[in-house]
């Protein structure tokens, strides 16, 4: 299989509920990449203001997006690669994040409003109320091939999405490791 030269970073994006932060692990796990959850860049005041049902606005994002941001400029300089689970749901929003590199890629995680209300209805502990799902939808600007983008459908199963992503890169990796699809072990989730 013909390869190319790997990323520096892949950013997961979509609604909140679509996945990200587990697709983004097991991406990380099967490319042996560092992952990071994007909401741990978020300042307490977003996190605050989200739990109470709040949606951001563009101004409360813009240190979030930055400090994403920065850690992948940090992460590329070494010559590292990191995954990042991050919803990144407008074109200005990933260009905040890409900073004009052509090095890092969005793997947009499609999907029904319908399903991925499903979703968050049964998952627990996380601060972002199924509430705020239309006002993600609302918000969602669905990335264009111009962006870099790789577009899966969620409606499989992760390990599907992950083999779907990990097929559609074509990685030669880097030079310590060099990553072949059609052989790599799956991965068996609970």
């Amino acid at each position: 299989m013909a390869g190319v030269e790997a990323p520096c970073a892949l950013i997961v994006m979509g609604v909140s509920g679509s996945g990200k932060s587990t697709v983004a692990e097991a991406l990380g796990e099967r490319l042996g990449w560092r992952f990071e959850d994007g909401d741990s860049f978020h300042p307490a005041s977003n996190v605050e203001k989200m739990r109470a049902g709040h949606p951001l606005t563009d101004e409360d994002r813009w240190p979030w997006l930055n400090a994403i941001a920065d850690e992948i400029a940090r992460v590329c300089g070494r010559g590292e690669h990191v995954i990042i689970a991050c919803s990144a749901l407008k074109h200005t929003y990933r260009d905040v994040l890409l900073r004009g590199r052509d090095d890092v890629r969005f793997v947009f995680l499609r999907g029904t409003k319908e399903l991925i209300a499903a979703r968050l209805a049964q998952r627990k502990g996380h601060f972002m109320p199924p509430e705020l799902l239309t006002s993600q939808f609302n918000t969602l600007e669905p990335p264009e091939a111009s962006e870099h983008v790789i577009t899966v459908s969620i409606d499989e199963s992760v390990e599907a999405i992950v083999d779907g992503v990990v097929r559609q890169l074509r990685l030669v990796a880097d030079k310590r490791k060099a990553i072949e699809p059609e052989v790599a072990k799956p991965k068996v989730l609970p």
